[in-house]
């Protein structure tokens, strides 16, 4: 049945566009599509959907990124991995800190990467789905992997959850403590912070780096916001989380990319209309 294509192609249209809601329309509008085709034209109904979405996704975050303001901070819509109900389900998405610096690139440049690196598909394979060249192929990929600033890009993070999630617990609990030589033992000495507050929340910061400009910019939000919520640890595109609740209605969701010992990111999404999806995935677990 078409119907159950949608999961086949979430992933693909997710990784381009960073927004849950905006994949489920590219596959609506790719679904929709292909019903009225020609089923003659079509060799193989599966390559040709994805093929349709990968390519519907890419028009769509071309109008995406023309929305957003060129200062602003734009981080992906979070999306829970953790869930038993969903197990094995979101595997293929990427990393919630990847897809925030895949935002980097043009959408052309992001394709090409997740197709590469997320799906192992050979330059030859992209060339066919983007109705391009291999050599056009391996140009893109070099472009992207020359903006993006690490050296490595991994879709499956290779820490262990439980060491990943227990170095947060430890950063929350110096915060809380006010011990502020056990959060900055935490923090890498370049750790980011990045926060997204959508059109009109109000924010202690957007953007901040280094250890000590990232220490107090998380104990401020901690000491004026936070402590008075209900937290509640997750696992959040394959990364350590903690998710925020005022009553039953989740107000804030930080995602931690950890590197051995030390938190080396912070992304924290505030925007009511990104947690939609989030707070829904947890009230139906």
């Amino acid at each position: 049945m078409i119907t159950d294509y949608q999961k086949v192609l979430f992933p693909y249209a997710y990784n381009i566009l960073g927004s849950a809601e905006d994949a489920r329309d590219a596959i609506q509008d790719t679904l929709s599509h292909y019903i009225v085709k020609p089923r003659d034209e079509v060799a193989n109904e599966k390559n040709y959907l994805i093929k349709s979405v990968i390519n519907r996704s890419i028009q769509m975050k071309k109008q995406q990124k023309q929305l957003v303001p060129v200062e602003a901070v734009w981080l992906p819509e979070p999306i829970a991995t953790d869930l038993p109900a969903m197990k094995g389900e979101n595997d293929e998405l990427a990393p919630f800190a990847l897809l925030a610096q895949l935002e980097a690139l043009n959408p052309k440049e992001r394709a090409v990467f997740i197709l590469k690196e997320g799906f192992n598909y050979s330059h030859e394979d992209i060339a066919t789905v983007l109705d391009s060249t291999t050599e056009n192929s391996r140009q893109l990929l070099t472009r992207a992997k020359n903006k993006l600033k690490k050296k490595e890009h991994h879709f499956v993070q290779d820490f262990k959850q439980e060491t990943a999630t227990a170095v947060v617990r430890k950063l929350l609990n110096a915060i809380q403590r006010e011990d502020a030589e056990g959060v900055e033992r935490l923090l890498a000495e370049d750790v980011q912070f990045y926060a997204d507050g959508g059109r009109n929340m109000k924010l202690v910061a957007t953007y901040c780096a280094g250890r000590q400009a990232v220490q107090d910019v998380i104990t401020v939000v901690y000491q004026k916001y936070n402590y008075q919520l209900r937290q509640e640890y997750a696992v959040v595109n394959h990364q350590p989380a903690v998710l925020y609740y005022n009553g039953e209605q989740l107000v804030s969701c930080q995602v931690f990319e950890i590197e051995g010992e030390s938190v080396i990111r912070i992304d924290a999404i505030i925007d009511p209309e990104k947690l939609k999806g989030l707070a829904a995935q947890r009230i139906t677990e």
